[in-house]
């Protein structure tokens, strides 16, 4: 809050302030307009050109160079301030430990971004790491899909689950915990399995390989849930409490509807050029048939996912993006530190 005194002579004006806690006094959160975050740009030079921002958007996705340097440009910088003190706070953690940085090194960043199905998280995750990539001190940066931990369709078939897929019980959570603890722990070299939205399932026999990241992006439905209750006195543990900076991607849940419909289409007109489709399977029915369907897909899994799952674990989020019906982000809530 600016002071409403009168400088004295020889004083300097504070600088004016570029955001504002719009929270309750003593709440966890600042609430920042987007004309106000993104003067937090400054004068960078980094961008997007509408190229690549088009190869990483989603199908449907309206992002554009104004969004890149508006919200996800300032995002990213956040982002890299976490990541360098956390480097100070490692180095002056192995002094106080009297351990030496070769014997103790540091270990990946890992920023989880989360959020509904059709929100817009992959887009995010992936602008996210482009610039990143692209700062000042050209960080390694992967992008890990949690979808890839998925079972495959037979597996979830021969479980029942199939009507369950994205839910929590329908990821493979032990390997996802071990991966994520593996690149925790200086691993240098781990891999992971690929999932296909063309296939709609699981590629057999396919591994992506990652070395050494400096920053891991973790995206999916879930990667912000906590850990569920042991057995007896066995604790457990989840993804997300190995989660440095995470995100999370909001909406109304009347709009991501929509958006996901929307991108059900979107889907099965490419399928017209892809004959190994999950999508090709629908080619014949008319559009109304096919609307209907992605909405009863949507009340029977997407929806019932989101309430018992996906949104409550908002609040854990380091930052959540509000998105309004046009798919644009509106505000940007941080948690107070």
């Amino acid at each position: 809050m600016q002071d409403s005194r009168e400088p004295g002579p020889g004083s300097e004006q504070p600088p004016e302030e570029t955001t504002r806690s719009t929270s309750r006094r003593g709440g966890p959160w600042l609430e920042i307009p987007r004309a106000q975050w993104s003067q937090l740009a400054g004068d960078s030079p980094l961008s997007l050109d509408r190229a690549t921002i088009e190869y990483l958007r989603e199908l449907d996705d309206p992002t554009d160079e104004s969004d890149v340097e508006q919200v996800y440009l300032p995002l990213s910088q956040l982002i890299e301030l976490h990541r360098t003190n956390r480097g100070r706070l490692w180095g002056a953690q192995n002094r106080f430990l009297g351990l030496s940085p070769d014997t103790t090194p540091r270990t990946p960043l890992i920023v989880g971004v989360a959020g509904s199905v059709a929100v817009g998280k992959s887009t995010t995750a992936r602008l996210l790491r482009e610039l990143l990539a692209r700062g000042e001190n050209h960080p390694h940066v992967v992008l890990v899909p949690t979808d890839g931990f998925l079972m495959p369709n037979a597996e979830l078939e021969a479980r029942g689950l199939m009507q369950r897929k994205g839910f929590p019980e329908s990821y493979d959570l032990r390997a996802l915990l071990r991966f994520v603890m593996d690149v925790k722990s200086g691993r240098p070299d781990v891999s992971t399995p690929v999932y296909s939205h063309t296939l709609y399932d699981i590629v057999p026999g396919e591994r992506e390989q990652i070395h050494s990241p400096d920053i891991l992006i973790l995206e999916g439905l879930n990667v912000l849930q906590p850990a569920r209750a042991g057995h007896g006195d066995r604790t457990s543990v989840a993804i997300s409490d190995f989660i440095d900076f995470s995100v999370y991607v909001d909406a109304d849940e009347a709009d991501i509807e929509r958006w996901y419909v929307e991108r059900q289409f979107a889907y099965r007109r490419e399928a017209v050029a892809e004959e190994s489709s999950f999508f090709k399977a629908y080619a014949h029915l008319s559009d109304e048939a096919f609307g209907d369907l992605a909405h009863q897909v949507w009340a029977g899994i997407n929806r019932p996912n989101l309430r018992e799952n996906i949104a409550p674990t908002r609040p854990r989020a380091t930052v959540i993006l509000r998105k309004g019906p046009d798919h644009r982000i509106s505000t940007v809530r941080i948690r107070k530190i």
